[in-house]
């Protein structure tokens, strides 16, 4: 569904990605694991569009993406949570989910059921203000937010960052279901290397700018995969 070959990708002479390449298959959960400062969020940016590349193509269903900006990959069906969660503070929870509502026809906007489904807290808490949810909620919130857009490839940048463990694993689970039962393709930033390893069919390692590894999720255990890993 989605292929990125060849980027390189710079903030001004400082260059962040090196011929990246890899791949995002429907029904499949793809995890990009690396340290700090390696090049893990810019590539998040580039595949949305937030960041131009400077070489190299980004394709999503066979078409080209490269130049195009980021609400035209939204239309197309690429959902983006990014790390922080960027929710609207002072919007209310279903505000927040119906900004997920721009790209779609006029038809489409609606809240689709499963996102409730997923995360019941949300339905109880439609007129609270975004900024008076927890960190975990705050997440769930932006999860919602980017299922509303009915994406096919949905991006996760760390999702698991500052968030208690028992939200990790409704988290996880809801990975598990649009994986399973909604076939998206998920594409999927962490440095948690155990909620990579329980949810990863592929896995890409990255180190200054590089993909200097990809495998099946199993690999995560593979001393040289660790050792790109451990600060």
């Amino acid at each position: 569904m989605l292929t990125v070959s060849n980027v390189d990708l710079y903030y001004g002479a400082a260059q962040a990605l090196r011929g990246v390449s890899m791949q995002a298959r429907k029904g499949e959960i793809t995890c990009v694991l690396g340290r700090n400062g390696v090049g893990k969020t810019s590539l998040m940016r580039a595949i949305v569009g937030q960041q131009p590349v400077r070489a190299g193509s980004i394709s999503f269903q066979g078409r080209d993406m490269k130049g195009d900006a980021p609400y035209r990959r939204a239309r197309a069906g690429i959902g983006f949570v990014p790390q922080g969660r960027e929710i609207f503070p002072l919007l209310t929870v279903k505000e927040n989910l119906q900004t997920g509502f721009a790209p779609l026809r006029r038809a489409e906007k609606s809240i689709p059921p499963h996102v409730f489904e997923l995360f019941p807290v949300l339905k109880s808490m439609l007129a609270r203000r975004g900024g008076d949810l927890s960190g975990g909620q705050q997440q769930q919130l932006a999860i919602g937010r980017a299922l509303v857009m009915r994406p096919g490839l949905l991006v996760l940048d760390e999702p698991t960052e500052g968030i208690q463990p028992s939200i990790i694993k409704d988290i996880g689970r809801a990975i598990r279901y649009l994986k399973e039962e909604a076939g998206l393709a998920i594409l999927l930033v962490e440095q948690y290397l155990d909620f990579c390893r329980e949810l990863a069919d592929r896995v890409y390692v990255m180190d200054r700018g590089r993909i200097v590894f990809e495998g099946v999720g199993a690999d995560l255990d593979d001393p040289d995969v660790r050792r790109h890993l451990t600060v």
